[in-house]
């Protein structure tokens, strides 16, 4: 059952000194070369293999920029959350290359 106090995100008060809590502050991208990417392969749920670019600090933005780019070039879909960016299919290889061809100077593969 719903909270009756909170309507849409919005929460009412009737504290005259109340000061709603400030956003989370927005995070910074770091400079491409400076960026720690590792990729994995994983595999998902079915069997299915995924790759899995960890270590991106920044802001979802910049992620989902980043992302874009990677599946556009590997012509695959996949998404961008919690600071990792999944791409369908076993695509460590060309992720490497392209994160170095964009800057990523410190993107290297992880795992087996």
């Amino acid at each position: 059952m719903a909270n009756k106090n909170n309507k849409n995100g919005f929460v009412y008060s009737t504290n005259p000194d109340f000061k709603p809590e400030e956003d989370e502050e927005t995070v910074e991208s770091i400079a491409n070369e400076k960026q720690p990417l590792k990729i994995w392969l994983e595999r998902m749920k079915g069997g299915k293999e995924g790759t899995i670019i960890k270590g991106f600090v920044g802001n979802d933005d910049d992620m989902q920029t980043l992302a874009k780019f990677l599946k556009t070039k590997c012509g695959v879909g996949g998404s961008a959350k919690d600071g990792e960016i999944l791409i369908q299919g076993n695509h460590r290889d060309k992720v490497v290359e392209l994160l170095h061809g964009a800057g990523y100077k410190l993107a290297k593969k992880a795992g087996g």
